[in-house]
């Protein structure tokens, strides 16, 4: 697949789990995107950990204050009518308080528990956790959006090697290859991109992929 799309087909897929009324908290880079591809007729409430409560799309540079709007990765926001700004501490106790009904957020490994590793590579400068940690546990629905491998490499394990953000707190991570549910007997794929065939999707998959019946092409 062109990576330059690829990035859009995943958000584009992510976008079709949410439903109108949702508060969604959305992490930095591939998720924002999100937005973007909502049906019509879903409209979400977007939360950001750091206290914006309706946050809006990313204004256009010229026109941005960074200095006074910013979203938790530090990027120039916007705030739709009727939204609001609230301190650290209501908006994590929103999260905590479980009234998130989905994060959608990146990850470097999961595995086939939904175990989560997203925040430290040992030995790389960390910046902070930021939010993921309380947000995989306190939402209601977390899904995974990333690409399938990483420099060839597997991202999807048997058990993740890296250290733990939470542990058995995915419940769908979705790919350029296919979209996989999180179940008490293993990883499930449940659609796949028809330019893979499966054994290309297992292939890249270090845990064993349970197939489904019917196995659906991603719409």
């Amino acid at each position: 697949m062109d990576k330059g799309n690829m990035k859009a087909y995943i958000a584009a897929r992510v976008a079709k789990e949410l439903k109108d009324g949702n508060v969604v908290n959305l992490g930095i880079g591939l998720p924002t995107l999100v937005p973007n591809f909502l049906p019509d007729g879903v409209r979400v409430v977007l939360h950001s950990e750091n206290g914006i409560i309706n946050a809006g799309t990313r204004p256009d540079p010229i026109e941005a204050c960074p200095m006074h709007v910013v979203d938790a990765g530090g990027q120039p926001s916007s705030v739709v009518p009727g939204g609001c700004f609230i301190d650290s501490s209501v908006s994590f106790g929103l999260i905590c308080g479980g009234h998130v009904d989905c994060t959608v957020l990146g990850a470097l490994e999961v595995d086939e528990e939904g175990n989560l590793a997203n925040w430290i590579v040992p030995g790389k400068k960390v910046l902070g956790m930021g939010g993921a940690m309380d947000l995989v546990v306190g939402a209601r629905k977390v899904v995974v959006a990333m690409e399938h491998t990483a420099r060839g490499n597997h991202r999807i394990l048997k058990r993740c090697r890296l250290p733990f953000t939470a542990i058995k707190c995915v419940d769908m991570i979705v790919t350029e290859m296919g979209v996989i549910k999180v179940t008490p007997e293993g990883l499930l794929l449940t659609e796949y991109n028809p330019e893979f065939t499966v054994e290309e999707i297992q292939a890249a998959t270090e845990a064993k992929l349970i197939i489904a019946e019917p196995l659906k092409p991603i719409q």
